[in-house]
């Protein structure tokens, strides 16, 4: 909480003039029961007239309707304070989570992230909103109470002490029994969050599997954890209540008891009674409004500590001190140079040795099994992971040495999952860049095979797509994002076997329209079919972690064995033997370096 108090100093004026309304509330109210005991006292025991009763009467409707207005005005601005620090917060909360790495997208989930953007920074602003009164009025009362009812009767100032004792017991005994159910509260949130959201990304599957019954049993068992512990919650709340109004009327018996002794001896006034009797009230209230606050301050203990962690933590990925800048003469080389990466938390390396150069004007393509570290290679272009040894370059820098911005300028990046954003196929296409002309939208979809679908709609780019691109298919969304990296017309293109979803037709186009259209630029393609990569200018070979064969398509035919085994699974026996006697011919085959090293535990391989 001391640490998100900083989100305070802007409104601290607001604050201030919060505090001054509510003591100006508070001195009204305190007056009240003064005024009440003078009407008994004077008014009516001692016969000052109706006159008398008449004008302390109005001056008591004066006071009170000060104290309604400075009442409205506290409620104004603390509802306003509250509203600003939260977004203050969920800005801070989204510029923070935009500069994550992947790996701080790995220690924190989706939808932990999104419980703490959402419901965290909105119990903050409920305790803020109903803070700001409470934990300044309840002091001033309580305390402002005990010496108004000391100035009326001494003799039973025992009462108020027994009052404040057994009051402060009953708020610790509560705060010791709720706290830690609000720390598991917020978890469980979480949980639900993240079962929901599974639940409803993966709809399709689970219909697909008949696992919908299942699927509502998961989500049934983490809404019917939260339950109870919202309702133990509650519970114990609800307990509080009568037991505050069973002990503020014994009180009040109490006083009527003792005090009616004292007016009985002629030591007390009557008025002097009742009025001592509403302080003690007005004491007893605002240990109520504490043990309210104490609701919402530990579950907002728990929400602060989870944004502090956003907050506070620093991102694996920055830009340096001093960066360099990409080499003019160099733009879009790409060079790894004795490369090893290994995940946080694995016990062995994902890529092992990796060196290789890509040159402008060229392609360059990846193939190997699944989890062999190819993804992983793309992502350590851009920057998404850092290496563990060695250097990845670009334009005659090492990608560390750069910004960020400039590194990722210089990249159109096609993941495996394509995603797209809701808005339009034109907003979509036009995402990284600030304006594109009508003509070069028409020529860029036309290269990423778009436009055949794009014309096949009235409004054309002007159709609308869904959040995640759900309303258009997997091929769709493909070519889309590769237009949409097309558009940056950027000096590297990394597609992440991003041709995947695609027909061989359809395939064979796009790399032919790509070939012109990126003759300039490099070109980096992973890519699981053989087909797909055979006409690149170099292919290179990855299993577990480790070059094992780079060359043409041909040259790897007759000098790399793994690379023999995947295009036979692929590939005809008449398209092998075609290019094998160029192969044969051919005197820069290169031999594959023999395999070793393990990838990733289990043989899994992390995308983006």
């Amino acid at each position: 909480m001391v640490r998100l108090a900083r989100f305070l100093k802007p409104f601290l004026v607001g604050v201030a003039l919060a505090i001054a309304l509510l003591f100006v509330q508070a001195i009204c109210e305190l007056n009240l029961p003064n005024f009440m005991s003078d009407i008994v006292n004077v008014g009516i025991q001692q016969g000052a007239g109706t006159g008398y009763i008449v004008r302390i009467g109005l001056l008591m409707l004066l006071v009170t309707a000060l104290s309604a207005v400075a009442t409205i005005l506290v409620g104004y601005l603390s509802s306003r304070i509250g509203a600003g620090v939260a977004r203050d917060l969920r800005k801070a909360v989204f510029e923070k989570v935009a500069g994550f790495s992947h790996a701080e997208f790995d220690h924190f989930s989706t939808a932990s992230l999104i419980t703490r953007s959402t419901n965290d920074i909105t119990v903050i602003q409920m305790l803020l909103t109903m803070g700001i009164r409470m934990v300044c009025y309840a002091p001033i009362m309580g305390i402002g109470g005990v010496f108004m009812a000391l100035s009326k009767s001494v003799s039973m100032s025992w009462i108020i002490g027994v009052a404040v004792v057994v009051l402060i017991g009953i708020v610790l005994v509560l705060f010791a029994v709720v706290m830690p159910k609000f720390k598991i509260m917020q978890t469980l949130v979480d949980r639900l969050n993240l079962v929901a959201r599974e639940s409803l990304n993966g709809l399709m599957v689970i219909r697909a599997f008949s696992r919908t019954g299942f699927e509502q049993e998961r989500f049934e068992e983490a809404n019917q954890d939260l339950t109870r512990t919202n309702l133990f919650v509650n519970r114990a709340m609800t307990f509080l209540m009568p037991v505050m109004m069973l002990f503020m009327n014994g009180l009040t018996i109490l006083i009527i008891w003792v005090g009616s002794h004292q007016v009985a001896a002629s030591q007390m006034q009557v008025g002097d009674m009742m009025a001592y009797m509403q302080y003690v009230m007005q004491i007893i209230t605002s240990f109520m409004f504490i043990a309210m606050l104490f609701v919402f301050i530990p579950r907002a203990m728990v929400s602060a500590n989870r944004l502090n962690e956003v907050l506070e933590t620093e991102p694996a990925i920055v830009d340096p001190a001093s960066p360099r800048h990409i080499d003019a003469a160099q733009r879009g080389r790409v060079e790894f140079r004795d490369v090893s990466f290994r995940y946080e938390g694995a016990t062995e390396n994902a890529l092992c040795d990796i060196s290789f150069v890509a040159e402008p004007g060229q392609t360059t393509a990846f193939i190997g099994s699944t989890g062999s570290g190819k993804s992983t290679i793309i992502n350590l272009i851009p920057r998404f992971y850092d290496v563990t040894k060695g250097e990845v370059l670009v334009g005659g820098a090492d990608v560390r040495t750069l910004t960020q911005a400039e590194l990722r300028a210089s990249i159109g990046y096609v993941p495996q999952k394509s995603v797209l954003m809701a808005g339009t196929i034109a907003s979509n296409v036009a995402y990284g860049v600030d304006e594109l002309p009508t003509d070069d939208l028409e020529k860029i979809a036309e290269v990423a095979q778009a436009l055949e679908f794009v014309d096949e709609n009235e409004e054309r780019f002007g159709f609308e797509v869904a959040q995640g691109g759900s309303n258009v298919s997997g091929g769709q969304r493909q070519r889309l994002s590769i237009a949409r990296a097309l558009a940056t017309k950027p000096d590297i293109y990394l597609f992440d076997d991003s041709f995947s979803a695609l027909d061989f037709k359809t395939d064979m186009a796009l790399r032919r329209a790509l070939s012109a259209y990126t003759s300039h630029a490099t070109l980096i393609i992973v890519a699981q079919r053989v087909s797909t990569i055979m006409d690149a200018d170099r292919i290179i070979v990855i299993d577990e972690g480790r070059i094992v064969g780079s060359g043409s398509h041909e040259e790897l035919l007759a000098s790399c064995d793994a690379y023999l085994e995947i295009a036979s699974s692929q590939l005809s026996e008449h398209e092998l033997a075609a290019a094998r006697p160029a192969a044969v011919s051919s005197p820069s085959a290169v031999a594959p370096p023999p395999p070793a090293a393990t990838a990733r535990p289990g043989g899994g391989e992390q995308h983006a």
